[in-house]
Formats: structure tokens, C-alpha cells, sequence
């Protein structure tokens, strides 16, 4: 095994400086991985904020002018935007260089983004399963990847020197890494991270649509479990439109089956099944604690938050 000595690769671009692309630099930064960071935002004032934040050696106002020279760039924009950025930075790529992304979708990054890449440069989808409900670029901190896992889909053909170079990268910003086909990722974030947000939006959508209930006791007697789906409905709602335009049939499938099991309960509750409610609630408790011994959460009571901070 080889010991770097080095930086990993010479020039990395960020496509987008939000939570995630500021993340990104704030850990390539502090792993050593780049010798230069220059990142790209549409908005004059995110280029502003992210110049004066610090966490990029370089700002630009156009995509190709952070991609040119780069050996790795990354979109971090969201996925509605990716084929745009995508064919921006198309001319500006060098040969040899990879590109990546971490869009929460992967069948809908290979048809808009792979047209755009030329012959010689190494096409990576990747997804960091990482993110918090603040978004800009103040948002960003180093440790976010930390102990998480980036799932990156690599295309039939891709060369595996490339591959391994970007698990580096991906290492070396404290993350976990595994290889999966684009189509299964899709199914697979769909239960664990897409309809889950999407209950949640709905949750709170229908509790402020509740004109028995104002809105000061929805806010003032808010229990744990409705916080925390304000928590996550808090999200970014440009990206999460476009995680759900993007990845609409795996999360109609896994929607359908959440659907069918609803009415189960619903059944249940109406018949006064007890042994049925039990052994469901028994059987998710063990998915929680399963969770929590692969190390995603913490068993610290209030999922480890202190009250008595804002």
C-alpha cells in the first residue's frame, strides 16, 4: 500500500458551492486532497459569500472557467440543472479528467450528463448520502461526510484506475465507499431517503392545511415525532423537486407498496388488531437499533440534541 505524499489531484471544480459543494471543499481542504479548489454559483452573492467564507482558492461567474484544468470536477448543482452544467463545461474538460456529481438520483444523471462528456474523460456518478436541512454556502462544514456512505455507479467500460481514484477522494473526505448499479441506487434511496421526504412535506402540509388546528399550537405543542418530520421538510425545496421528477418511477413503486401497507394498518386499527400493531412496531424498532450499529445515528436520548440550544 502506497502512502500519499501529496495532494491527490491537482485541481478539483465544484459546480454549485451550496451545503454539499461547500462540504466538499471544506473537506478536501483539510484532507489535503487539492492542490486548488475553484468553484462556480450562477448568483453573484453565493460568489460573494463563498469568496469572503473562504473555502475555495478561486470564484467564477462562468462553469467552464472552474472546470478548465481540472481533474476532477464535481456538480453539485441540483439535478434539474446538471445537463445544462454539463454541456457549459463540456468544451472546458480536459482529457483524463473525471467527472462526478452528488445527485440523490443516478438514472437521470447518466441520460443528461453522459451525452455531454467527451471521449477521454472518465464519467463517475456518485451520491454522497450526506446532507443536513440548511442549504447556501454557509451551510457547509468539513466533518459532514464524515462515517457516511458515497455510492458511486459507475458506467460498463469505466476504467477502474479512475474509479479508484475518485473512492479516494471520497475516502479522503471521511466517507465510506460502495459500488452499485444506477437503476438499483434509484430503488434504493427511493425507501431509504426519497418517499421518507416526501411523507414528510405531505405530514406537514396537511397539519398546517388543518383549520381546527392554528398554526401557533401546531408550533407550540409539536411532540418529537412531528418536529422531527419539520426537520426534514425543511429541505431544500428546489432539489427535492427535482430528486422526485427525476427518480418517478422507483419512487412510484416503492409509494404503491407504502401505500397498500397504509391500508393495512389502517385496517388494524380499525378492527383493534393489537397482536398486529405489536409485532409491526416490534419489527421497526429493530430496523432503529440495526441503524444505529452500522453507526448512521446515535442512541443518545433526543437523538443526541441539546434543548437548550436554539
Amino acid at each position: 500500500m502506497t502512502t500519499r505524499t501529496g495532494p491527490l489531484f491537482t485541481k478539483v471544480a465544484l459546480i454549485g458551492v451550496g451545503l454539499i459543494g461547500a462540504s466538499i471543499a471544506h473537506a478536501a481542504r483539510r484532507g489535503g486532497l487539492a492542490a486548488h479548489i475553484a468553484g462556480h454559483a450562477r448568483s453573484p452573492e453565493t460568489r460573494k459569500r463563498a469568496a469572503e467564507i473562504g473555502f475555495c482558492h478561486s470564484m467564477h461567474e462562468n462553469p467552464a472557467d472552474a472546470a478548465r484544468d481540472a481533474d476532477l470536477v464535481i456538480l453539485c448543482t441540483p439535478v434539474g440543472a446538471f445537463a445544462a452544467a454539463a454541456q457549459a463545461i463540456a468544451p472546458a474538460l480536459k482529457p483524463g479528467a473525471i467527472v462526478t456529481d452528488v445527485g440523490s438520483v443516478k438514472m437521470a444523471v447518466v441520460r443528461d450528463v453522459g451525452p455531454h462528456i467527451p471521449d477521454g474523460v472518465h464519467f463517475i456518478p456518485g451520491h454522497p448520502i450526506a446532507g443536513t436541512e440548511h442549504s447556501g454556502p454557509d451551510a457547509g462544514f468539513a466533518e459532514l461526510f464524515d462515517g457516511r456512505w458515497c455510492v458511486l455507479t459507475p458506467l460498463p467500460g469505466t476504467e477502474e484506475a479512475a474509479v479508484e481514484k475518485l473512492k479516494s477522494f471520497w475516502r479522503g473526505c471521511g466517507s465510506r465507499v460502495e459500488t452499485m448499479d444506477p437503476k438499483h441506487h434509484d430503488l434504493v434511496l427511493a425507501i431509504t431517503s426519497h418517499v421518507p421526504h416526501l411523507i414528510a412535506y405531505n405530514i406537514v402540509g396537511t397539519a398546517d392545511d388543518l383549520e381546527q388546528v392554528t398554526q401557533s399550537e401546531v408550533i407550540k405543542f409539536s411532540a418529537g415525532g412531528f418536529r422531527d418530520f419539520t426537520r426534514i421538510a425543511a429541505s431544500d425545496p428546489t432539489m427535492w423537486r427535482d430528486v422526485f421528477l427525476n427518480n418517478r418511477e422507483a419512487v412510484l413503486e416503492i409509494l404503491g407498496r407504502f401505500s397498500e401497507d397504509l391500508s393495512r394498518l389502517q385496517r388494524a386499527i380499525r378492527w383493534g388488531d393489537g397482536d398486529m400493531l405489536f409485532d409491526l412496531f416490534t419489527r421497526t424498532r429493530d430496523i432503529r437499533r440495526s441503524i444505529i450499529d452500522a453507526g448512521q445515528d446515535t442512541a443518545s436520548a433526543n437523538f443526541g440534541r441539546d434543548l437548550k440550544k436554539p
